[in-house]
């Protein structure tokens, strides 16, 4: 008989800045399915959860797989949204053999400031010493509560994150060894007093000299030389005003080895330290009307778009999406045969429902939920092109095949803009978010995307240029000490250090 193996997903990146609760409904709008659901959604696809039902194929494992949760990064999860979808994780849990997670890392709860610290601990209570394998989004604030209670944590070492289903490979087959008594994996975890590192992990579109690179390939040697199972280099999530915010390392080593892994994760923690200050974007981040300029000159010749990406008002990060200071400036600009994506806006989404198809309507689009994080409301009139059910196919390399939606959701052209307006947010990371809606992204002159990075993936390929620009929103790099007060200090770059 083959091993007994419980998976499950549990995503949510936490900006503990936004005043935009986390409830079950946001898990709902975006991915939440269980039981034969999670088989329907997953299996056969390129993502994580994917690669868990063929490594049960491979292994001879039978799979237990409760629930897949996923809510777009936003504020704090409220208790009962967490205590709904951990409830099944631990019925599923006693007589498993092992655990296969999906976790993000960063998910902060109203009363917790370390969510999966918090459902390993309780998922351990119930599964005792089987052996539990967790992969974790690049960007996570791992703490010692999270080491303490899983055998290996295992992240992903690209951004965009493009590697889901091999880091999940990679658990599954150390967990496949784990339960047949070939290793006993420990996961040991170091970290130094910085908010920021490793060019906030970055692996696309930057030198090949980054700390970020460097440290991937040693860790790489490591694993392969056999001195370690796994290195993971985790970048953290600055958006989270935490005790435990930064970049770590967590170094998985046989249990007799321990004391050498401490020795691994210390020295590369170091590293991280030493390089702490390097920002390969920052230089790059431009103001506004340079962007739309750049954007306007080149739009009459263009074979290919110019892609203007607005780092500040990225929901993947945790922002409003109704930032409205790039649309203004576009408008201003009075540039032509351009798309942009998005504006969160569900009212005006009804609003153009009600007029219907080819409708002029007039709205006012966006900035509705802090007009000083990147502009108020916009005052516009324009013409329906486009209604939706929000519904996509993410088939780019991080979507790996899998349906999401946006909810309702309209085209509204306002001059030689196609301004996409949705109900629900979701990072722009997809050709797919454009082509769904009727908008052929090779076509335009300038695209907008709401994204910092994993953009990339997608729309470098077919882009001219790529532009990234801060719109002053949620997520603007620019953060002061006072904004944080509950992190560890002294902590950099706030503090002498």
């Amino acid at each position: 008989m083959g091993a007994t193996v419980l998976t499950a997903m549990v995503m949510h990146e936490t900006n503990t800045f936004s005043v935009r609760k986390t409830p079950l409904e946001a898990f709902e709008a975006y991915k939440l399915t269980r039981d034969n659901g999670v088989a329907a959604s997953f299996k056969g696809t390129r993502t994580g959860l994917g690669a868990s039902f063929d490594a049960a194929a491979r292994y001879g494992w039978t799979l237990r797989h409760p629930i897949a949760a996923s809510a777009t990064p936003s504020g704090v999860v409220t208790r009962a949204a967490f205590e709904a979808i951990l409830e099944p994780i631990l019925a599923a849990a006693p007589g498993a053999n092992g655990a296969l997670l999906f976790l993000h890392g960063a998910m902060v709860l109203e009363d917790c400031e370390d969510g999966e610290g918090e459902l390993l601990e309780r998922l351990r209570a119930k599964i005792g010493s089987a052996p539990v394998v967790a992969i974790l989004d690049l960007h996570a604030n791992v703490t010692r509560r999270m080491t303490d209670n899983a055998n290996s944590l295992i992240s992903f070492r690209t951004y965009p994150h493009v590697d889901a289903y091999e880091r999940m490979t990679q658990g599954a087959a150390l967990l496949d060894r784990a339960m047949r008594g070939e290793v006993k994996p420990v996961c040991v975890l170091a970290q130094r007093p910085q908010l920021e590192g490793v060019d906030h992990g970055r692996t696309a579109g930057v030198p090949a000299d980054s700390p970020m690179l460097k440290m991937l390939a040693e860790a790489d040697a490591i694993e392969a030389a056999g001195e370690a199972l796994v290195v993971s280099v985790q970048a953290g999530f600055s958006m989270a005003d935490i005790r435990d915010v930064g970049p770590s390392i967590a170094v998985t080593v046989d249990a007799a080895k321990k004391a050498q892994g401490e020795k691994i994760a210390e020295r590369f923690v170091q590293s991280m330290w030493e390089t702490r200050e390097y920002d390969s974007l920052k230089p790059q981040l431009l103001p506004l009307k340079e962007a739309v300029a750049r954007a306007k000159a080149g739009e009459t010749a263009a074979k290919k778009p110019l892609v203007i990406a607005d780092y500040a008002d990225n929901p993947g990060g945790g922002a409003y999406m109704d930032s409205t200071a790039l649309l203004r400036a576009m408008i201003d600009g009075d540039l032509q045969n351009a798309a942009f994506h998005a504006i969160l806006d569900p009212a005006a989404v009804k609003k153009g429902i009600a007029a219907g198809p080819g409708a002029e309507i007039r709205v006012s689009l966006g900035g509705h939920t802090d007009a000083a994080r990147g502009g108020g409301p916009l005052d516009l009139t324009g013409r329906v092109v486009a209604l939706t059910d929000g519904g996509f196919v993410a088939r780019g390399p991080m979507g790996g095949g899998v349906a999401y939606s946006h909810g309702p959701s309209m085209v509204l052209r306002v001059g030689g803009i196609d301004i996409v307006v949705v109900s629900n947010p979701t990072q722009t990371k997809e050709l797919e978010q454009f082509i769904a809606v009727g908008i052929d992204p090779c076509a335009a002159a300038t695209l907008v995307v709401k994204s910092m990075q994993h953009f990339r993936a997608a729309f470098a390929p077919i882009a001219r240029e790529i532009l990234v620009v801060d719109s002053g929103a949620l997520c603007s790099p620019a953060r002061k000490s006072a904004d944080f007060r509950k992190v560890r200090r002294p902590m950099w770059p706030f503090d002498p250090v």
